[in-house]
């Protein structure tokens, strides 16, 4: 299987790991514009639901007001948001962080954020500038298989979480059966097509069932995440499998 040998995202064109961040960077800049409304649509309204069914899996570690909470590969934000409503509202709460490599789709982020208490940050998720065992939560919403190393990737949300910390990985999945058959048809053939037209950038749409196809199944996530520290490893399968949430726990100290 093509997702279970391969370590991260490589858009068309790209030869190596090094020039995959410029290159998600840009096609994620050019889609901007259209991104929130093909989400939408491609989905259904699906998106909506799922991004709240995540958020709530936290509910209990949201609701401390010293809980620090990363939203990893934020996009325009509508993760953050989800997360967002389930946040205290007292004068010593801390901000949720809200990092994404994408200039682009920060400014589209930065017009939903006004008012709330979250913080805009661009960074490289393999290299976050931030400290050691600093954060109590790390979400990330479809954003995880764009990254050139999804092992570099875990690595850096193990540094940077605390003792005890939690992460939620949202992301796409090729489901099997009937269902994958009919999924595949559409995400394969009729996504891209509708995509193209509305974004002008048929590459970008072309690329999102190819990240998928290269993305690892759910058991082989599940051992990736183990093997790089992590406990209490599952996944929850949203959408008849179309979906799901990677969640598990860093050690807490001795």
């Amino acid at each position: 299987m093509i997702s279970e040998i391969n370590s991260g995202a490589r858009p068309a064109g790209i030869a190596n790991e090094q020039e995959v961040p410029a290159a998600v960077q840009q096609m994620f800049d050019q889609i901007a514009p259209r991104y929130d409304l093909l989400n939408h649509l491609l989905s259904a309204g699906l998106d909506r639901s799922m991004w709240r069914r995540a958020a709530q899996t936290f509910r209990e570690t949201l609701a401390a007001p010293s809980t620090v909470v990363l939203d990893l590969c934020c996009g325009t934000g509508d993760m953050t948001l989800a997360l967002n409503v389930l946040r205290p509202r007292t004068p010593n709460d801390q901000p949720i962080l809200a990092v994404d490599f994408s200039p682009e789709m920060l400014t589209r982020a930065a017009q939903k954020f006004s008012g709330h208490n979250i913080k805009l940050l661009q960074a490289d998720a393999l290299h976050l500038p931030l400290a050691d065992s600093s954060v109590d939560l790390i979400t990330c919403a479809y954003g995880f298989r764009n990254l050139a190393s999804y092992e570099e990737g875990l690595a850096e949300l193990h540094r940077v979480l605390r003792p005890g910390g939690r992460i939620g990985i949202l992301e796409c999945n090729q489901p099997g059966g009937l269902t994958g058959a009919l999924y595949s048809l559409y995400f394969h053939h009729v996504l891209p097509l509708i995509g193209g037209l509305i974004s002008g950038n048929s590459s970008a749409y072309r690329y999102l069932p190819a990240s998928v196809a290269r993305f690892p199944r759910p058991p082989r996530m599940l051992e990736l995440i183990r093997n790089t520290g992590f406990i209490a490893a599952a996944w929850d399968r949203y959408a008849f499998g179309a979906a799901g949430l990677f969640h598990a726990q860093k050690p807490p100290a001795a």
